[in-house]
C-alpha cells in the first residue's frame, strides 16, 4: 500500500507549497485507525471484516469528527454476527467524537450479496447504493481484509465484465475512449443522489446542521465524485497507479483491468487528485489553488470554534456572517480549481469530461 499522502507530498514539494492542515488530519487518521486495528485484533474473521469509511478512511479526520463504520460479511449467514457487532459497537463509539448518522446506513451488519448483486433496479436502495460506492471510493479494513478486498473485487468485476463497451474500446479503432462507463455512471448518479438527500435532510431534520452538510457537499462529496470521475478517465489518459504492471492500453474487460483499478482505489481521493496534478506540470497553479481550499476546509473542521459555529448556522445563513462567508470562499476556489481541472484541453481531460460527464 501507498504511504499515506505520498503523492500530496511530493506535489507540495514541487510547488513549494505547505498544507498543514492536510498533513494533520492525514497523521490523525493514521493513529486513529492504529488505535481501532489493535482494539478491534480478534473481533473479525476470514469472512466478516470492520470497514471503515469517511474521513477516517479519506486521511481528513479531524476533532470532532464521526467514524462511519459497518461490519461486512462475505460468507455463511451466522446468527453470531449479531454478537459481533455488538462487541465492535461500543469500541468504536470510545473512539468517535460523535454518534455516526440517525439514517442507519452505518453501525450494521452489511451483506455481500446486496452489494455484489443489486447494482441498478428497484432494489438497488439509496442505502444500498451508498454502502457499495463509499467501498469503492472511501474505505479501509482495520483488522482482516480477506472479506473486505474479495467484495471490492467482485464489485469491480461486475462493473468491468459487463460492460461491453469498455472492452470495445480497446479493441476496436472506431471507440474514441477508453473508459470503464458502467462505473462512471454510477459514480455520476452517486454524486446526484449525494445532492437530492443533502435536500432531504435538511428538511428531515428541520434545517439542523445544514450549513456543515452543505460545505461538505461542496467539498468533500464533491472530492469524492471527482476522484472517481479521475480513476475511470485514468483508463484513458493512463494515469492509473502501475501502468507498467496493469498496461491499459492491451486490455479490455479483463482480470487485469480489475486488478488495475484495484490497486489505484486504494489510494485516497485527494492522493488520486494529486497524482494527477503530478503527471501534468502545466496545471501546477491549479494544484495550488485546489489543494490550497481543501487544506482550509479542513482546518476549519479542525477547528472547534468554526465547526461549532458552521454547526449551529441556520439552513439559509447571513452571507455577511463571517464564517459562512469563509467557508464560501473557500468551497468557490475549489469548485473554480475542479473546472479548470476537467475543462483543461491540453491534458485531455476536456474531451473525457464533455464526452462522459455532460451525457
Amino acid at each position: 500500500m501507498n504511504l499515506p499522502n505520498s503523492a500530496i507530498a511530493e506535489l507540495e514539494g514541487r510547488i513549494g507549497a505547505k498544507w498543514l492542515n492536510i498533513r494533520e488530519a492525514c497523521d490523525l487518521s493514521c493513529g486513529k485507525r492504529s488505535e481501532l486495528s489493535g482494539s478491534l485484533a480478534g473481533i473479525d474473521s476470514d469472512d466478516t471484516s470492520i470497514v471503515v469509511s469517511g474521513s477516517l478512511a479519506r486521511n481528513e479526520f479531524t476533532p470532532g469528527s464521526d467514524i462511519d463504520w459497518s461490519l461486512l460479511v462475505d460468507g455463511f449467514v451466522d446468527a453470531n454476527h449479531q454478537a459481533v457487532l455488538e462487541r465492535i459497537a461500543p469500541i468504536i463509539k470510545d473512539n468517535a467524537g460523535k454518534d455516526t448518522g440517525r439514517e442507519g446506513t452505518f453501525g450494521k451488519l452489511v451483506f455481500s450479496h446486496e452489494l455484489v448483486h443489486q447494482i441498478g433496479g428497484e432494489d438497488d436502495t439509496n442505502r444500498n447504493t451508498t454502502r457499495r460506492l463509499l467501498l469503492l471510493l472511501e474505505s479501509v479494513a482495520v483488522g482482516r481484509p480477506d472479506a473486505y478486498e474479495r467484495v471490492i473485487t467482485n464489485v469491480l468485476q461486475r462493473y468491468i465484465f459487463e460492460d461491453d463497451g469498455f472492452a470495445d474500446s480497446s479493441a476496436s479503432a472506431s471507440r474514441k475512449y477508453h473508459v470503464p462507463r458502467f462505473l462512471q455512471n454510477d459514480f455520476a448518479r452517486y454524486w446526484r443522489t449525494m445532492a437530492v438527500d443533502f435536500a432531504y435532510k435538511r428538511r428531515s431534520r428541520s434545517g439542523k446542521g445544514a450549513a456543515i452538510r452543505n460545505l461538505k457537499l461542496r467539498m468533500s462529496r464533491k472530492l469524492l465524485y471527482a476522484s472517481g470521475l479521475l480513476t475511470c478517465f485514468g483508463c484513458q489518459l493512463k494515469l492509473m497507479q502501475r501502468p507498467s504492471v496493469f498496461p491499459c492500453e492491451s486490455v479490455g474487460n479483463t482480470p487485469e483491468c480489475v486488478a488495475c483499478l484495484r490497486e489505484s482505489m486504494r489510494r485516497t481521493p485527494l492522493e488520486i487528485l494529486a497524482g494527477v496534478f503530478l503527471r501534468f506540470p502545466h496545471l501546477d497553479e491549479v494544484g495550488r489553488k485546489v489543494f490550497g481550499a481543501y487544506d482550509e476546509f479542513l482546518g476549519m473542521l479542525a477547528s472547534s470554534e468554526s465547526r461549532n459555529a458552521l454547526e449551529q448556522l441556520p439552513p439559509r445563513p447571513n452571507p455577511d456572517d463571517p464564517v459562512w462567508s469563509r467557508a464560501r470562499d473557500v468551497s468557490h476556489g475549489f469548485r473554480d480549481g475542479l473546472l479548470e481541472l476537467f475543462y483543461d484541453s491540453e491534458s485531455g481531460l476536456y474531451d473525457l469530461t464533455r464526452m462522459y460527464g455532460v451525457f
